[in-house]
């Protein structure tokens, strides 16, 4: 029986309005994993499921706007599906859930993906993909369309009214506590406010917003209290002195005699590393950390504070490196993937430069990741050798280099200057994934406690890469120990693994807590206290007389003041987003020309030899390239100091240059270009 125009609208509008709800089911069904825990997130709380429900319907309502329904009802239905799906697999492998910004790191998610995930899996995944692809772009061309004449006028009111409603329910919401647009755990936000709205949230809420009391007059009242050590609330200055603005952070510096060799000071930020005799249900055969903890047992040291949990390694990083907190900013935003892609932020770096310092970075892992090697230079750092200026040999079951060869990087970048380094190193071992298949055969440490032989499996392979990483740790010490300059190393984890830890699974009570320390290889006067990952660079600066930096000023002076963290979101905004009035209207940090390697890569010759095109030079490592007319080239490493191309022929003036190249084929930094010209037999280079 034919159904009436009247009937098939009914029913079309049916299926348009319960269609929304099937979506965020499935979607939450996904985050959570668990069909028990879905319907208590939907019966529990009913108004954030409709909500969630009713943003799905709104970029369904667009669909109204096209004769070809079918097939934009079917591809936003697919976006987010395969947005919860991406979420599920995801928190899988970490806490943190999917994000906007994990969009903006897809290229580098792309680059590990094999380290978390089967090659079968990789493939089943691939295939999958492409075949929905093909299914889409047939739909496109082959699939039904609206057959009678769309009334824009009416549709567009329809659109329209969706989205209104949804902006009115949205700030309905907030205002009656449904939801909530801060996020202080995002993990925890994602299951209360759900997938939707949370994504959504990451997608449009960057930056720092706008304090409401932000004006020149309480920028002059703040720089007023820390050029002045007045520790009187803010809200009483009502007089303006803009001579009273910091002109830069340059103003401070050494608080002891200028003619002291400065002590070097060498950070070192552990990936995933936290003591794991705190978990309480935990059995060790051995202590995992024996040379971490006898130095927390003999030097100052503390919890800190990270602003994430199994991931977001680069957000501590921030945190540490500028002294700015990440709460301020957007729910899961990577400022290294936004603001200091257009802007360079006050650090550690400049503060230190101030004072002779040279900066180095160091770290055993791809250069291209997080965009260091561009954001390094936004930071003030003046060398970043990542893992393609290194000769690692050694790398884990999951394909992540060792730790122990940071100790040789580390101590060249210290050897490099004649001057006080700082350099600030990225430890990458101990990196999850955690494999629950077995891949120790003998391992070190034995581990119980666990309910299954996955899970043993899994924490068996972090506790030994730990212990790996604590041997490391004892090898460096020892190193500087040696050495005849005053030096202090800083050592703390990033965030705890990816292995499921709650609240209550800790002796210290918090997931977001690891521990730090701070050995010096001469006397600091310096108390054992817990800080946040952006309060750590200040309080070491402190115990060593050093006050340079407005927000090394900031977090030493008011660190325990009633405006502390109003006044610091005052001083980000205006540093990154404002007027700069801190600086006197101008941001006084340069990028820096940031040098890739400690020391160069050089061509010295190049010539024929059996057909094939030998480069001679120095610091050749397998990451060595040979780009021949800016063309790459497969090259053959064969040591140090030579790379080979076989089976090449030069042309008359083809430029040979040498480029470290990561494994995804990025370019870091090349060689000086050699131009191939023969003249009586000689072969002559040309600059």
């Amino acid at each position: 029986m034919k159904l009436s125009f009247t009937e098939q609208s009914k029913r079309s509008f049916l299926k348009f309005l319960f269609a929304p709800l099937i979506i965020n089911f499935i979607i939450e069904l996904c985050s959570r994993r668990n069909l028990l825990d879905t319907f208590g997130y939907i019966f529990g709380s009913p108004l954030v499921f409709l909500y969630n429900s009713l943003i799905i319907l709104s970029t369904l309502s667009i669909v109204l706007l096209f004769k070809r329904r079918t097939f934009f009802f079917t591809l936003i239905t697919t976006i987010w599906i395969g947005f919860g799906v991406t979420n599920g697999i995801i928190l899988s492998n970490r806490v943190t859930p999917f994000t906007a910004t994990d969009l903006t790191l897809a290229e580098f998610g792309l680059g590990i993906i094999s380290k978390y995930l089967s090659p079968f899996m990789t493939s089943l995944i691939s295939v999958f993909l492409i075949v929905l692809v093909i299914g889409i772009v047939i739909l496109f061309f082959k699939g039904p369309k609206f057959k009678e004449k769309i009334n824009y006028k009416r549709n567009i009111l329809i659109v329209a009214a969706a989205w209104t409603i949804l902006f009115g329910s949205t700030k309905l919401a907030i205002t009656t506590n449904v939801i909530s647009s801060y996020f202080g755990n995002i993990a925890f936000a994602y299951l209360d406010y759900g997938f939707p709205y949370c994504f959504a949230n990451t997608l449009f809420n960057t930056g720092i917003d706008k304090p409401n009391d932000y004006s020149e007059e309480k920028m002059a009242a703040i720089s007023d209290l820390i050029t002045t050590k007045d520790t009187t609330n803010v809200a009483t200055t009502t007089e303006t002195n803009n001579d009273d603005i910091l002109l830069a952070s340059t103003e401070g510096g050494l608080n002891q005699d200028e003619t002291e060799k400065k002590p070097n000071i060498v950070m070192v930020q552990l990936e995933s590393f936290f003591d794991p005799t705190l978990v309480n249900f935990l059995e060790f055969s051995q202590d995992p950390v024996p040379n971490f903890r006898s130095l927390m047992e003999n030097y100052p040291s503390g919890y800190v504070t990270v602003p994430s949990v199994g991931a977001g390694t680069a957000n501590t990083e921030f945190e540490v490196l500028t002294g700015m907190s990440l709460k301020f900013f957007g729910p899961g935003e990577y400022p290294y993937k936004t603001i200091l892609q257009e802007s360079t932020a006050e650090s550690i770096n400049y503060d230190l430069k101030d004072l002779g310092y040279s900066t180095h970075a160091i770290h055993n892992n791809k250069g291209t990741f997080y965009n260091r090697n561009f954001v390094f230079s936004q930071l003030g750092f003046d060398t970043f050798t990542s893992l393609e200026y290194m000769e690692v040999e050694e790398f884990t079951a999951k394909d992540w280099a060792k730790d122990f060869y940071l100790t040789d990087e580390i101590l060249k970048s210290l050897d490099s200057t004649d001057g006080s380094d700082f350099v600030y190193t990225i430890s990458v071992q101990a990196h999850g994934d955690y494999p629950k298949e077995q891949v120790l055969e003998n391992p070190i440490i034995t581990v119980g406690g666990l309910p299954d032989e996955g899970t043993t499996n899994a924490f068996t392979y972090y506790i030994n890469q730990l212990y790996e990483v604590d041997q490391f740790i004892g090898q460096l010490t020892e190193a500087l120990s040696q050495r005849d300059e005053d030096t202090v190393l800083v050592l703390f984890g990033d965030h705890l693994p990816t292995l499921g830890f709650k609240d209550e699974d800790l002796d210290n009570g918090s997931i977001f807590q690891t521990e730090y320390v701070v050995w010096s290889n001469f006397d600091l006067e310096r108390e054992d206290e817990d800080l946040t990952a952006y309060q750590l660079t200040a309080s070491v600066l402190d115990s060593l007389n050093i006050d340079s930096g407005v927000l090394t000023k900031f977090h030493n002076q008011f660190k325990d003041s009633e405006d502390y963290l109003s006044d610091l979101k005052l001083l980000q905004y205006d540093m990154l987003y404002g007027e700069k009035y801190i600086y006197g209207g101008e941001n006084p940090f340069i990028a820096t020309d940031l040098k890739m390697g400690t020391y160069d890569i050089t061509i010295t010759n190049v010539y024929e030899e059996d057909g094939n095109l030998i480069v001679k030079g120095e610091n050749f490592n397998k990451y060595s390239k040979i780009y021949i007319n800016e063309q790459y080239t497969k090259t053959v490493f064969v040591d140090e100091n030579t790379l080979m191309a076989q089976n090449i022929t030069l042309e008359p003036d083809s430029s040979i240059v040498v480029t470290q190249r990561t494994s995804g084929g990025g370019k870091l930094g090349s060689t000086n270009t050699f131009t191939y010209t023969v003249d009586d037999g000689d072969v002559i280079e040309v600059q």
